[in-house]
């Protein structure tokens, strides 16, 4: 019997390549790399995994910096309260609804019970006892006192907080921003004519504590 020819019909036959669909192929293989690159190149770096164990947190508290161990559950309320010893922010509803957490992140009001720890890394806290000076009362806690604005004092420190803030980013507030300042406050002894009465007295005063920024 003849042997096979290699020449036969049996060989697989190899498509037509012309030049044109060969430089074609390339560029978009060429390009097809480069947009992978692009894309690999601009998406973020997967961010540090945190936990179970505590890790290490840094901030600054009322001026100071501080380093602490914290859980990574930990709301920034917990840490303040149990960790560092300012008792002065309270925790209400502990789900953002009553505002008697009330805190400064970086100069903004924020709820505490809903801001987790290490969100603050690195960032300015204000609680209560960092608006005075020494024995010098904030224009707003002050007037707090003269103006007879508390009762069981709960969710004093909360109130003082977003009313000090609203002075010092207007002294020349007006009844309405007191009370859209407060909207989110949850007072169950009922002082918010004199919380009113109190804010707009800081305010016409200068409103702004000496060391204040």
């Amino acid at each position: 019997m003849a042997p096979p020819d290699e020449d036969s019909d049996s060989k697989p036959q190899l498509p037509k390549l012309s030049r044109r669909a060969f430089f074609t192929g390339a560029g978009a293989s060429a390009l097809s790399v480069t947009l992978a690159q692009s894309v690999a190149e601009a998406a973020p770096a997967s961010p540090a995994v945190l936990g179970p164990e505590p890790s290490s947190l840094s901030l600054s508290l009322n001026g100071h910096a501080v380093t602490v161990q914290a859980d990574p559950a930990t709301t920034l309320a917990e840490l303040l309260r149990h960790q560092l010893g300012m008792t002065g922010t309270k925790i209400g509803c502990d789900r953002g609804a009553c505002s008697a957490c009330t805190v400064w992140l970086d100069g903004e009001v924020a709820a505490s019970c809903m801001t987790l720890a290490f969100d603050a890394r690195g960032r300015k806290v204000t609680t209560i006892e960092g608006l005075s000076r020494g024995d010098e009362l904030h224009p707003v806690q002050r007037a707090f006192v003269e103006n007879d604005a508390l009762q069981c004092g709960f969710c004093t420190p909360g109130m003082v907080m977003s009313c000090a803030a609203l002075v010092e980013r207007n002294p020349k507030c007006t009844l309405e921003d007191v009370k859209q300042a407060v909207s989110g406050h949850l007072c169950r002894c009922g002082t918010y004519p004199n919380v009113f009465k109190a804010t707009l007295a800081a305010a016409k005063g200068g409103g702004k504590a000496k060391g204040n920024s």
